[in-house]
Formats: structure tokens, C-alpha cells, sequence
């Protein structure tokens, strides 16, 4: 059990004892360890792989479980889709779970883990431009590119200074709205050229939901072989604030000024340059390239998965 103790602004290590005592009560027998700094969820999936564990639970955010995903990719013992991985969310977005029917609740999540109800679903590798190298990483969840991306790291420096929450996540979202300027973009699907204009946004995934509950990928099946792309054009804040419900309501099409795209292969250029996040985690950015792995992966799901 990989745990991250400052998931969650702190609750991955205050409800611990919580989901210890859930797991006992399950019959699941675990050893925890705890992350210590970025990128150690990554280290120790390698490392538990090479001690032999076959089965391995993420005690975090989507973050967490990004890293662990990317350990399980990066060590040769065995293929990935071998090793069985299932989430008990306590971080702030928690966007993948709620795909897999297993919301926030610690119980529904052990019940699912104990039962071993499992789904083989895709991951997509991104590659993408950072200090002017070429890097990769595997992505479990969505991504977002441009305006989204800013938002987020906007996010991130405050939880950095220990200022974050809810109201704080929608003040970033308000003011990076009036700040963020749309970039001249080009998106290829398929190696076929489907957009070159100016671009507020793009949100690409497996899965539905990002952002701290918003459904900016409605129609994402997270085993079908595709990414689901959705292209925000240039947008009025009225527009937004009227239509704000179909964000998180499945109904983001709705808004005219919001295109849909699938593929197996996105490539996205811009000019100028504009940053990339890959399941909550800030990269670099653009050029950006994503390939899809179909079932690459076998997850823990909840009796309501998607």
C-alpha cells in the first residue's frame, strides 16, 4: 500500500488509520509505505514489483496514482497490465475514480479492493517538450493542454504555500479566465490536420473527469482504444458562466464553442509554446504527442464502474 501522507492537503495521512482499520476489517492483509517526496510513488511501484508484490493499493490523488502508473511502466519485471492496482482517493480532484463507480468513500473503495473486481483499461503516453529535451511519460487519466494547464499551476503554487481549497481552486479558474490569452494551434487526430486557429484550451483522456469534478470528456471509454479530445475555442466569460452546469452535467457539446474529437493519435503545436498537465501533475509543454496503449493496465473498480 502505497501511501501519499500530504494527498488530500494532509487527509492521506490523517484518514490512514481510517482505511487501515477498513482493510483489517476486510480481510486484506497489506504493508504500507509512505511517499516522502515527488516522484517516490514511482520509486517504490519499482520497488514493490521487485519484491514480488502483485498487487498494489494507491492511497492518494490522481497524482499518486500517476506515479505509481509510471513505476509500473518503468520497472521489467513483469508486464504492467500483471500487476493488479486499485485506489483509495484522498487526494483534492480524485477525477479517475469517479469514473470507475468508486467515488470518495473509503469503504465502497475497500469493498471493491477485497472483491478484487477488476478492469483492463488503456493508458496513453505522452511526449512532450521540457528545458528544450523531448520526455514521455504514461498517462492514466486525461490531460489538459493550454488555459486548463495554467489554471492548475496556478493551483499548485498556492497548495505549495499551504493556501489551497475549494474557493481557492474557483479564484484560480476566475482570474487565470481573464488573464489567459488563446494561442494559434494546430491538432492533428490521426495524422489528419483537424484544427489550426486560435485555442483557449484542450482537455485529451481516457477517462471522463478532471479538473475537481468536472466532465470535460463525456463520452470517454476508458478500454475502447481512443482518446476523447475536447477543444475549447475562444470564449466570452458570460458564455461560461450561463452554461457553467454542463461542465460538470456531461453536457459540455452543449456549448457551441467547445469541439469533440477521437483518436488514437493526437499531436498538438502551438506558437507560442503553452503548458501541458498530465493527470494533475504540471509538465512542460508544447509540441505535444499522445499514443494510446490499448488495456494496457488492470485497475480495481467499484459494482458502479463505467
Amino acid at each position: 500500500m502505497i501511501v501519499n501522507p500530504a494527498a488530500g492537503e494532509g487527509r492521506g495521512l490523517d484518514d490512514f488509520p481510517l482505511v487501515s482499520r477498513l482493510l483489517r476489517e476486510a480481510g486484506v492483509a497489506y504493508e504500507p509505505v509512505f511517499t516522502e517526496h515527488k516522484c517516490h510513488a514511482t520509486e517504490l511501484a519499482v520497488w514493490a514489483v521487485g519484491q514480488g508484490y502483485r498487487r498494489i493499493i494507491v492511497v492518494g490523488g490522481d497524482g499518486t496514482l500517476h506515479e505509481v502508473v509510471n513505476g509500473l511502466f518503468i520497472q521489467r519485471e513483469v508486464e504492467p497490465h500483471e500487476v493488479l492496482l486499485a485506489v483509495v482517493a484522498v487526494g483534492s480532484g480524485n477525477g479517475w475514480v469517479r469514473s470507475f463507480g468508486l467515488s470518495g468513500r473509503y469503504g465502497e473503495a475497500v469493498r471493491a479492493i477485497a472483491e478484487e473486481r477488476s478492469f483492463l483499461q488503456d493508458v496513453g503516453v505522452v511526449s512532450y517538450e521540457e528545458a528544450h529535451y523531448r520526455q514521455s511519460r504514461y498517462m492514466v487519466n486525461a490531460a489538459g493542454i493550454g488555459f486548463e494547464a495554467c489554471v492548475l499551476g496556478r493551483f499548485t503554487h498556492l497548495q505549495n504555500k499551504r493556501r489551497s481549497g475549494r474557493l481557492r481552486r474557483t479564484l484560480c479558474l476566475v482570474r487565470s479566465f481573464f488573464r489567459y490569452k488563446s494561442t494559434g494551434v494546430k491538432v492533428w487526430v490521426d495524422d489528419r490536420l483537424v484544427y489550426n486557429d486560435l485555442l483557449l484550451s484542450v482537455a485529451i483522456g481516457i477517462c471522463k473527469f478532471n479538473g475537481g469534478g468536472m466532465q470535460q470528456l463525456p463520452a470517454a471509454v476508458a478500454d475502447d482504444g481512443m482518446f476523447d479530445v475536447s477543444l475549447v475555442r475562444p470564449i466570452h466569460f458570460w458564455h461560461v458562466l450561463f452554461r457553467f452546469r454542463y461542465l460538470f452535467n456531461g453536457g459540455i457539446y452543449r456549448i457551441r464553442h467547445i469541439l469533440q474529437q477521437r483518436g488514437g493519435r493526437i499531436r498538438i503545436e502551438s506558437s507560442p509554446e503553452i503548458p501541458l498537465e498530465v493527470d494533475g501533475e504540471m509538465l512542460g509543454g508544447s509540441p505535444v504527442e499522445f499514443e494510446v496503449l490499448h488495456r494496457a493496465i488492470r485497475v480495481v473498480v467499484g459494482e458502479r464502474g463505467d
